[in-house]
């Protein structure tokens, strides 16, 4: 049998790596697929790896030139502009496999080329020897809702009474599309067992993406909100980590108050996610403010390598 080191050198061949995300605790978390020395693999054929692979999301790396890394990020269905929890994985393995730098305790910059702009990504050393990723997200924009709520609470199996009476539901726009969506308490997280094929026509009727529900009651005391995402309409049933839904949720819960910066104006929020999937995880926002206004919008944790080894590329039959 062919060894890793004797397929590398066979160029239908290249590595694969599978990570879970925002979590230390491997087969927690949300996975993503790291596939290197993807430059000769075309859009038509990362369309169909990415669905065989089934990871909710594959990050193609074509090329990295110092601290700039060449990547694109699919889900099983769809190509995806960004993706948090893909970003914590494929820098944490570009460090493990030595390919970038991480020395110190001190925060070191990449950029990410992406195939419709670029994102500013910080790693570092925690004092456990892990690599903290945070990568840099647009503050979402906000808006108030006119959807029938009724109907949602149903299609995600509880009451309309359920949806939170103090908060409002909104929509954040940034990388995605989040409908911000205040449940009543814990308890009521508990119970959202949604009509997923309902929910993805709500979404795509409705201009969604995702459907982020959540609470200001967390099962760990030391976190500030509880969230579960839904996101059948991008290709994940229910996200057990998501990156840039936090972020926005973050965002909302500075705009409501819920949470405070420091004098310095930064402020640190933890969520917890994907307990309801029986994959726990951990996700960090931290967002910087200047006269009432956020001037840096970041998310990330850590990431827990599952499996490594080579993917066939060829694609034709032999």
């Amino acid at each position: 049998m062919n060894s890793q080191s004797e397929l590398a050198k066979q160029k239908p061949y290249v590595p694969i790596s599978i990570y879970d995300a925002f979590t230390a605790v491997p087969y927690s978390g949300s996975q993503a697929a790291i596939v290197l020395n993807a430059s000769d693999i075309s859009i038509q054929n990362r369309v169909l790896i990415a669905r065989e692979i089934g990871a909710p999301a594959t990050a193609f790396v074509s090329a990295i030139n110092h601290n700039r890394i060449k990547v694109q990020f699919f889900s099983t269905v769809m190509e995806l502009p960004m993706c948090g929890h893909g970003t914590v994985c494929l820098i944490t393995h570009l460090v493990a496999q030595e390919l970038l730098p991480c020395v110190g305790d001190g925060w070191q910059k990449a950029v990410l080329d992406l195939p419709k702009g670029e994102a500013t990504v910080e790693r570092r050393r925690t004092k456990a020897g892990r690599v903290e990723v945070m990568l840099d997200v647009a503050e979402p924009r906000f808006a108030g809702v006119n959807l029938n709520l009724a109907e949602l609470a149903g299609i995600l199996g509880v009451g309309a009474g359920d949806i939170s009476n103090e908060l409002p539901p909104e929509v954040a726009t940034g990388d995605f599309i989040h409908l911000c969506l205040p449940m009543r308490d814990l308890a009521v997280m508990r119970e959202l067992q949604p009509d997923f094929s309902a929910l993805a026509k709500f979404c795509v009727s409705n201009g969604l993406e995702t459907v982020a529900a959540f609470s200001t009651e967390a099962v760990d005391q030391t976190c500030d909100v509880h969230v579960r995402d839904f996101c059948p309409a991008v290709g994940v049933a229910e996200s057990a980590a998501a990156g840039t839904t936090n972020a926005a949720l973050s965002t909302y819960l500075l705009q409501k108050g819920l949470v405070q910066p420091g004098e310095d104006g930064n402020l640190q929020v933890q969520a917890e996610q994907g307990i309801e999937l029986g994959r726990p995880s951990r996700v960090t926002t931290r967002i910087k403010t200047q006269g009432g206004n956020i001037v840096r919008l970041q998310v990330g944790g850590v990431a827990s390598l599952i499996i490594e080894g080579m993917l066939n590329v060829n694609l034709e039959a032999s």
